[in-house]
């Protein structure tokens, strides 16, 4: 069911293939369905927690996957829309709701009763005649748990979605100074020297972000991919290239409140205190040991054995730009801005590709 202040949009998907109706939806809705949502989504854990009957595979993991539907859908379309069309009023209710979100992740993961059950089954898993799926979810429901701090004493649960909760506000202010300095940066271009090399479609988008910044007739460089990556590669404008490839290389670390440096500190010391708390060596151990990899020996072994073939390829590759560069007659080394656009001119030279 849905509360009455919920717009029934966001819960009862009437779009085309099942999809929601993003027409019927504002952005003022989210705050009122995640109101309704988070609730009763505790209230489905809570009842499998408690129930009084044996668990079983039924009754409690098939239940857990189960519980929070509405929760899910409002997530779903939130989420979906903060991460491709996102705006003000998105972004500040993201903030709000990503500690909140963090708080409620660990009342449902360090939710006591819930995981004795979830233990019980795990225990006893070889004598519960599941098939190889049941199992291997009944393997990943456990662990997830067991890594989200079910079995840590209460102070040490405390501690975990402290900081659980500090790195998910954390990630939102990294992502949003990045996509803030994103769409702040233009390289305003004045004339038609500036758009030497630069193919129709890319001048029309460029047209179209200048006029949308208040420059009509002009042409703007933007850091959104589909203009920075084009541009790197067809501008012949050296000097333009590289004001551009540093403003892309610079996202976040502009001076004030935009400085991810900070973030990306406090981030690391929490990390690595997350996976102190839960008996691990490193983060890197903590988020390499739920993937095939395992360790993160693994990773560097695997690093290590192409490093050298792909450095000397690199390398290969560098000597053919710089001889295009030198046939140009010019006597530049290949720097980053350099990169994209003398491979372009190769693919087209070696194998008469035109993109």
């Amino acid at each position: 069911t849905t509360a009455p202040d919920v717009n029934p949009a966001l819960i009862h998907w009437a779009g085309p293939m099942g999809l929601p109706e993003f027409a019927r939806i504002d952005d003022h809705d989210f705050a009122a369905a995640f109101a309704a949502a988070l609730p009763a989504h505790l209230a489905e854990i809570d009842a499998i927690a408690n129930d009084p009957a044996v668990p079983t595979f039924e009754n409690t993991i098939v239940a857990l996957e189960l519980a929070g539907e509405m929760y899910g859908r409002v997530s779903g379309v939130f989420w979906n829309l903060s991460g491709a069309n996102t705006n003000e009023t998105l972004q500040e209710l993201e903030r709000e709701l990503s500690p909140e979100l963090s708080r409620h992740h660990s009342t449902v993961m360090m939710n006591a009763a819930l995981f004795a059950r979830i233990d019980a089954l795990y225990q006893e898993a070889e004598n519960l005649s599941l098939d190889s799926e049941a199992a291997r979810v009944l393997e990943l429901t456990w662990k997830s748990f067991v890594r989200s701090g079910a079995k840590l004493d209460p102070v040490n649960q405390n501690r975990l979605a402290e900081i659980n909760e500090r790195l998910a506000s954390l990630g939102t202010a990294f992502a949003q100074n990045v996509l803030a300095d994103e769409r702040d940066y233009a390289l305003v271009l004045e004339t038609d020297d500036d758009l030497a090399g630069l193919p129709g479609f890319l001048i029309s988008s460029m047209a179209a972000a200048a006029e949308e910044r208040g420059h009509d007739g002009k042409h703007a460089v933007t850091l959104s991919r589909s203009i920075i990556e084009p541009f790197l590669t067809f501008s012949t404008r050296r000097d333009l290239r590289e004001q551009a490839f540093r403003a892309w290389g610079a996202r976040g670390e502009g001076p004030g409140e935009r400085d991810n440096r900070p973030i990306v500190a406090e981030t690391v010391k929490l990390r690595a205190e997350k996976a102190a708390l839960l008996g691990y060596a490193t983060f890197a151990h903590f988020k390499l040991d739920n993937t095939m990899a395992k360790t993160p020996e693994a990773v560097r072994n695997l690093l290590e054995t192409v490093w050298e073939k792909a450095r000397t390829r690199a390398a290969e590759e560098a000597e053919d730009l710089s001889a295009l560069i030198a046939g140009e007659g010019h006597n530049h080394a290949v720097a980053p801005w350099d990169w994209r656009h003398y491979s372009e001119k190769q693919r087209a030279a070696r194998f008469d590709l035109n993109e």
